[in-house]
């Protein structure tokens, strides 16, 4: 009972995000009903969260940048306005949102090789590969085999033993779906 109690109360909590669209005269607040200072909607890198955060006066930012969003003392934000749903990105955000994805993914890529060398089954009938699109049993027993052979060690060794398309592409557009609520498994990113 004492250690679920610690599961629960463990936040997890981005340190840093990129932007993916900069608003320099704000918004009407969704929750508040006035207009906020600058705003950003920025994508977390460790839980893909999407924020919308209040931006320092006289701050200026890029789409893409990398800011720090995390508990400390932050040089360009302000405050975390709050968690934000895919629906509520600007069009901007979103037509920016896979991009980003992709740049994080491939700045991480160790952990998402871990994820293809070490995926297991869910149910008897389904196994966690066959959630990435474009991966169907066919690719997911090529990874299966390949893996028990050697671990994949990055995406090229993964794409030239099974052959398939560009695992940061396919990652990327497994955590789009998870983002925009199209599937009720979370692999990568975390639940509302």
């Amino acid at each position: 009972m004492l250690q679920e109690r610690k599961e629960r109360s463990k936040q997890l909590y981005e340190e840093y995000a990129y932007v993916l669209d900069f608003i320099p005269y704000g918004r009407i607040g969704l929750r508040t009903g006035y207009r906020m200072g600058p705003v950003a909607q920025v994508i977390g890198e460790s839980y893909f969260t999407l924020l919308e955060v209040n931006v320092k006066n006289n701050v200026t930012l890029r789409t893409g940048e990398r800011v720090y969003v995390g508990k400390d003392r932050r040089d360009k934000i302000t405050y975390i306005i709050g968690r934000i749903g895919y629906d509520e990105l600007t069009t901007n955000a979103k037509s920016e949102l896979p991009s980003i994805i992709e740049k994080i993914v491939l700045s991480q890529e160790d952990r998402f090789v871990k994820f293809f060398n070490t995926a297991q089954a869910i149910t008897p009938r389904m196994h966690v590969l066959e959630l990435i699109p474009g991966i169907g049993k066919k690719y997911m027993w090529q990874i299966i085999d390949e893996r028990e052979k050697a671990p994949f060690k990055s995406f090229n060794d993964l794409q030239s033993r099974v052959n398939i398309p560009s695992p940061a592409k396919l990652i990327t557009k497994r955590i789009l779906e998870e983002l925009s609520g199209e599937d009720k498994y979370r692999l990568f990113t975390r639940s509302s």
